[in-house]
């Protein structure tokens, strides 16, 4: 087994010069990791290495995008499955096991550089995320991107507007509405869920006290009139039962209502879920229009109080 392959991901080339044959790369030494893209069997397997290796094999001005460029940059998406990247019009490369290329011509400022390797900037990773998702799965990417500090509501808005036409444009400003610095992605649907019922906006990430002041707790989301609290329940609420179980009833005794779910409860019964929350609001509940439709820039920036700003 040739040293320089142990260690990383190679192409077929590589194996090739190292002396190591293509019906020798079906053995049990090896494993295949895309069409001409191998890895030593017992070789851990890096993200980073692994589009590295995609990078040497693809021909030139292909540029990761998408999911996979959203993770280059820092944010918590999976960057390998598939591999997204974006090539010119005129480009041969087409979609193989492990890759999804599209064809799309990017100008010279919606691509960067990260540790080496070309991916598109966050505003035109987020509008084609806008473009190539359902609108609940970009919604997570860009709570992500706004709860990192990269963006804001107002310069997603902007860009949309400055892009209008291009596919994934109005979809963009639509979210740009009610996107939020979401602790999680579950959270993120679950306010999702919310939205298209018809119900009110609630607040994200709030902290909740009692009547001398005394902090309980932070509400992942929040009806201040209705005093309601909504928590998602992930995975690491059974290694903190005790102390969410005493957090609630805190919460209950200075006046509070709190709900619970669950991922079993977004996945199975959602139904549910927005009959307890219409239920906890009463006649606060009141129906909001569905769906993304955008809607136009001082209308946006009223809903947020930032006319002064959205002026210049």
């Amino acid at each position: 087994m040739p040293a320089e392959l142990t260690s990383r991901p190679f192409t077929l080339e590589e194996a090739r010069r190292a002396g190591v044959t293509r019906s020798a790369l079906r053995g049990k030494m090896w494993r295949r990791l895309g069409t001409e893209l191998y890895i030593a069997r017992d070789a851990h397997e890096d993200p980073w290495q692994l589009l590295r290796a995609w990078h040497r094999l693809l021909p030139a001005g292909t540029t990761f995008a998408g999911g996979t460029a959203a993770w280059l940059l820092g944010l918590a998406t999976d960057a390998l499955n598939p591999i997204e990247v974006a090539v010119p019009s005129e480009s041969g490369v087409r979609a193989r096991p492990g890759l999804c290329a599209r064809r799309c011509d990017l100008s010279a400022d919606e691509v960067g550089a990260v540790r080496g390797l070309p991916a598109t900037m966050l505003p035109r990773t987020l509008l084609d995320l806008c473009s190539w998702r359902a609108p609940v799965e970009a919604l997570v990417v860009i709570d992500m991107a706004i709860r990192s500090g990269l963006t804001d509501n107002l310069a997603l808005w902007r860009h949309g507007h400055s892009v209008s036409g291009r596919p994934g444009s109005a979809r963009l400003r639509a979210l740009a509405r009610v996107a939020a610095p979401a602790e999680s992605p579950m959270e993120t649907r679950l306010r999702w869920l919310l939205h298209e019922a018809g119900l009110p906006r609630p607040q994200v990430q709030t902290d909740l006290r009692d009547g001398t002041g005394r902090f309980l707790g932070r509400a992942d989301l929040y009806y201040p009139a209705s005093r309601l609290a909504i928590e998602f329940d992930g995975g690491q609420h059974r290694e903190s039962l005790v102390a969410d179980d005493r957090r609630q009833n805190a919460l209950i005794t200075a006046g509070y209502q709190v709900l619970r779910f669950t991922t079993a409860d977004l996945r199975g019964r959602p139904q549910v879920i927005t009959a307890q929350v219409r239920a906890a609001l009463g006649p606060r509940a009141r129906i909001q229009t569905r769906g993304i439709e955008p809607v136009g820039a001082s209308e946006w920036i009223q809903t947020r109080g930032i006319e002064a700003e959205a002026a210049g």
